[in-house]
């Protein structure tokens, strides 16, 4: 229903290569970067082809709020990457998650999350959800062996996000694969931090993974997006859902992502590359407590870390001493990064989230989810790493 012929869709290929070959049939036009279809809606050929295309006898764009061949494209190039049967995408990651929650769930449903998810998340779950009769209970991110007593007769979905936001902590996928298909759950995976180069949960039993486009698929803070992949007989309920409510990827959008996922792999790398000489930096900074990087030992799950991610991410969360006093002062004192509430971007960002995101939050609410008064959060960017260390050594001293 999704998708449209590819000139090159081979799972037998490098992930590289699916994210820059694969890509629309070309049209009489022979073009070699695939073009725009801004466009509202499709034509048909006569009556028949109308009702066949209606009664979904054919797989055929009909509305791009239903599909779109820009959108099909990213969705696709996703779905290789992923590992996944079918996807939709959306204008936003929230939407994404959103709909992915409202289409599966019914009133008197159940979900059991991990304590530390992004705060919109959260939000949903405590007070839009509860209205419908949707509960929510939490665990622990780092008592994962505590989640099996959160399991009800009407829990439906295991959630989680790896590595969380913002206190980049390590969810064991294998293990949260192995209770979902115990207790015949539906594990949704937000795999946003990691991106599909880093990590594929479906890998490890996840039925479906959702992704905020606007970050590191994107990768150069211009457009929003979402996306969710996994088992198609889910899928299914999510396109029928976000047909009828409207949530749709924008066709422009959806050809700036497909074309941000050509460079996907090589921009991780260096990502990648940078964050961890940041967090080694910071590591052994006389005003930082403490620092939490996947890729560094002294993370508290390095281990399961190193067995379900190629690479670190880009994300480095540290303990500024002092609190929150001095988390503003450092944000006063960057002189290089960015200031922003967005992430994954060629240019470093640096947020104090209890001054800031999770400011309304009481300081119980915010230790509960892993914020404490100092934690300050660094989305390490592609610039001379040497100069975004520099930035950091004078805002700390």
């Amino acid at each position: 229903m999704l998708k449209t012929n590819k000139t090159m869709s081979n799972q037998n290929l490098g992930l590289e290569t699916q994210a820059i070959r694969t890509q629309l049939e070309r049209t009489q036009y022979l073009e070699h970067s695939v073009p725009l279809y801004l466009t509202s809606s499709f034509i048909f050929e006569d009556a028949e082809d109308m009702r066949a295309s209606f009664a979904e006898e054919k797989e055929r764009n009909i509305y791009s709020r239903f599909s779109n061949p820009n959108t099909s494209e990213f969705v696709e190039k996703i779905c290789l990457m992923e590992g996944a049967e079918d996807g939709y995408a959306f204008a936003t990651g929230m939407a994404a998650v959103y709909s992915t929650f409202a289409a599966l769930l019914n009133s008197g449903d159940h979900i059991v999350s991990a304590s530390s998810v992004f705060g919109s998340t959260h939000t949903l779950f405590t007070k839009y959800f509860p209205k419908w009769n949707i509960a929510t209970s939490y665990f622990d991110v780092n008592q994962p062996e505590t989640i099996e007593n959160f399991i009800q007769p009407n829990t439906k979905i295991l959630y989680a996000e790896s590595p969380t936001n913002p206190a980049v902590d390590i969810l064991d996928l294998d293990l949260l694969g192995k209770i979902a298909k115990k207790h015949n759950l539906i594990l949704i995976i937000d795999n946003c931090f990691a991106t599909p180069y880093i990590q594929n949960p479906i890998q490890f039993g996840a039925d479906l993974v959702i992704h905020s486009a606007t970050k590191l698929i994107d990768g150069q803070g211009r457009v929003l997006g979402g996306v969710t992949v996994g088992r198609s007989d889910l899928i299914r309920e999510i396109y029928l859902f976000s047909r009828n409510t409207g949530p749709a990827l924008s066709p422009f959008n959806a050809w700036v992502l497909s074309k941000s996922l050509e460079t996907l792999p090589v921009r991780i790398e260096k990502h990648c590359e940078n964050a961890l000489k940041v967090a080694e930096f910071l590591e052994f900074h006389p005003n930082v407590a403490s620092v939490k990087y996947p890729f560094l030992k002294s993370h508290p799950q390095y281990d399961v870390a190193k067995k379900q991610m190629k690479l670190g991410g880009n994300i480095v969360a540290f303990e500024i001493k002092g609190g929150i006093e001095s988390g503003r002062k450092f944000l006063d004192k960057i002189k290089l990064c960015s200031l922003s509430a967005n992430l994954g971007d060629t240019r470093s960002i640096v947020t104090h989230p209890a001054s800031t995101t999770h400011s309304k939050l009481t300081e119980e609410e915010r230790l509960a989810v892993s914020i404490t008064d100092g934690l300050v959060r660094v989305s390490v960017g592609l610039e001379t790493v040497q100069d975004v260390i520099n930035d950091l050594k004078q805002a700390l001293e």
